[in-house]
């Protein structure tokens, strides 16, 4: 069982810049996949970036490149996301979740391939 717990939302003002935590992402088979998945009030999950944990290898929409940025910290079990330039579009509620990395090792950025998620970290940004 990979119990995540995220942290690190606030309110910000817009063009700011915030760092999330996603803690407890226990590297293991069936969790070397961790990804950011945010949903806003009324909409669907969508991932913002995800990291392959064996390898460090990240990924990112297109939608989203340049201002969210991915890390991890393998001897924490942490994994990390900051956002820059943050948009009031961005206000939503941020999950961490874990899953099993495709064949070869690539991490999905579709949010339903993902088992295991977190309580969420409220975004609120502000014009």
């Amino acid at each position: 069982q990979v119990q995540l717990m995220e942290s690190g939302g606030g309110s910000v003002q817009a063009g700011g810049s915030l760092n999330l935590s996603c803690a407890g992402a226990a590297f293991t088979y069936n969790s070397n996949c961790v990804a950011w998945v945010l949903q806003a009030p009324g909409q669907g999950r969508e991932a913002v970036a995800a990291v392959y944990t064996r390898s460090g290898t990240t990924y990112y929409p297109n939608s989203v490149k340049g201002r969210f940025t991915i890390s991890q910290d393998n001897t924490k079990s942490m994994v990390y996301l900051r956002i820059d330039d943050l948009k009031p579009e961005d206000t939503a509620m941020y999950y961490c979740a874990a899953g099993t990395a495709r064949w070869g090792g690539a991490c999905s950025l579709n949010a339903d391939d993902y088992t295991y998620w977190g309580q969420g970290t409220q975004v609120t940004v502000s014009s």
